[in-house]
């Protein structure tokens, strides 16, 4: 792995929000594994009580339920913590387009709370979640920071929003912040049964059921899948980068991109399916193609991805059998 062998303080204090939600929970887990002291944070809109109850017996694990909305039990939880690893917000382009008011709500107006209560509460770095989809309609591959297109839908707008803040936080109030733009990151916990879920669980519990997968358009779309370890490393070296890295908005993924029709035939080949899927009609707010360029990370961060996408969806597949099976 990437990060086990970073090194923090041994009485070093993480706080993870949307510690129960698919990234969050990844995050709190290696955390406790590697010996730290984590404080998670959840309010349980979209996050799953089940991704956390492992981790309730282990003395160095603190939970505190509450919404990000509320400033009050935003500096409670920011109280005494060293580092903030900023994963709360709610996700899905077509939901954000059907609840638009609600994603500025969560997303920029909890994200602003959560970066208040860390700079008053003096936190040494607050590593906060982007998404690649602040690119929006820029036809420019791969992709590269500081050349983004018009977003096309509110969630990747609250995004671009709150690297916006995380900018000014900086230079405003010297909260060292540091933005992580995911693309399409899958694993373990990636839930399946959402409404909004995203492509590979959707693929996989699909095929294991043998039944037919939709394709959303005709398979041709391409996507950068980056796999939950390598985002486990660059929210760690985030916290550990150098001053000059702050304030800043970087891409993490593998830096290699696969349409979804090369995607579907990997997953039928590592599950032993020979199910035709269905084409269906595009998605609104969908980007053709997503690849990244991860070069500013690499240089800045330290990043160093170690898991592409035929090992990630091994690792993903194992787990998806047991908690489907």
């Amino acid at each position: 792995m990437g990060y086990e062998n970073l090194k923090f303080d041994s009485n070093t204090r993480f706080l993870v929000t949307g510690a129960a939600g698919f990234i969050g929970s990844n995050l709190v887990e290696a955390l406790l594994r590697m010996g730290y002291r984590v404080r998670a944070f959840d309010d349980f809109s979209t996050g799953k009580k089940e991704n956390i109850t492992s981790f309730t017996d282990n003395p160095r694990f603190e939970f505190i339920e509450g919404d990000i909305r509320d400033f009050e039990t935003c500096q409670m939880a920011c109280r005494d913590v060293d580092y903030v690893l900023h994963q709360a917000a709610l996700g899905s382009i077509p939901r954000s387009i059907k609840h638009p008011v609600l994603y500025e709500e969560v997303n920029i107006g909890g994200t602003v709370k959560m970066m208040q209560a860390a700079k008053e509460a003096g936190v040494k770095r607050f590593v906060y979640a982007s998404s690649s989809s602040v690119y929006g309609d820029s036809p420019i591959l791969p992709k590269v920071e500081g050349q983004e297109g018009k977003v096309l839908a509110p969630y990747p707008l609250t995004k671009a929003v709150n690297e916006e803040y995380g900018r000014l936080y900086y230079q405003l109030y010297d909260l060292e912040t540091i933005g992580l733009r995911y693309f399409n990151v899958f694993g373990k916990r990636q839930d399946p049964h959402s409404t909004y879920a995203a492509v590979i669980p959707i693929f996989v519990k699909k095929l294991l059921a043998d039944e037919r997968p939709v394709i959303n358009g005709d398979g041709n779309h391409s996507r950068d899948f980056t796999y939950i370890e390598n985002v486990i490393e660059a929210n760690l070296k985030g916290c550990l980068a150098s001053r000059e890295a702050c304030g800043e908005a970087y891409n993490i993924a593998y830096g290699q991109n696969t349409s979804l029709n090369q995607l579907y035939d990997k997953l039928c080949q590592l599950l032993g399916k020979d199910i035709k899927p269905i084409y269906g009609p595009e998605r609104l707010g969908d980007v053709k193609h997503s690849l990244a360029d991860i070069s500013k990370a690499r240089r800045l961060l330290g990043y160093a991805p170690s898991y592409d996408i035929d090992r990630g969806l091994e690792l993903a597949i194992d787990w998806y059998k047991m908690y489907l099976g």
